[in-house]
């Protein structure tokens, strides 16, 4: 299964931040590491990975939170300050890149070609289907 065409359209929930996403994606991931379960409070996290020059707001000004990786680098997080939706990360060793949020699409995503990446710390219950590619932690680069 191919990834989405472009444009992408997206935003939060309230609507306050919208966001257009011009090129085609780069790769999808479904990530199961704790943080993405975390901010998701889900059993994973949904990044559609796409180039940050590709990114275009439309409307609102999210706010950014840092928080340390797990390799040692930085995680920029853009989210609407009111609603709270997390929009997208950008990773300090990769800023060339935005991770867009799965769920603030417009569109719902086909997950099929998605990589499952940190499979080690999938919730119970979860099924990766086996023909999928998929990395026990964090995938080469």
């Amino acid at each position: 299964m191919p990834l989405p065409e472009p444009p992408l359209t997206g935003g939060c929930q309230c609507g306050a931040c919208r966001y257009r996403a011009d090129g085609r994606p780069v790769a999808l991931y479904i990530c199961h590491c704790t943080e993405c379960q975390r901010q998701s409070a889900s059993a994973f996290g949904i990044s559609l990975i796409i180039r940050a020059q590709d990114f275009v707001l439309l409307a609102g000004a999210p706010r950014v939170w840092e928080r340390p990786t797990n390799s040692g680098g930085r995680l920029a997080c853009a989210y609407c300050p009111d609603c709270g939706t997390r929009l997208h990360h950008r990773r300090s060793a990769g800023p060339e890149f935005l991770s867009l949020k799965g769920g603030t699409l417009d569109e719902p995503l086909d997950l099929s070609p998605a990589i499952h990446i940190w499979t080690a710390r999938a919730l119970p219950g979860v099924i990766i289907p086996a023909e999928t590619e998929s990395w026990p932690g964090e995938p080469p680069r």
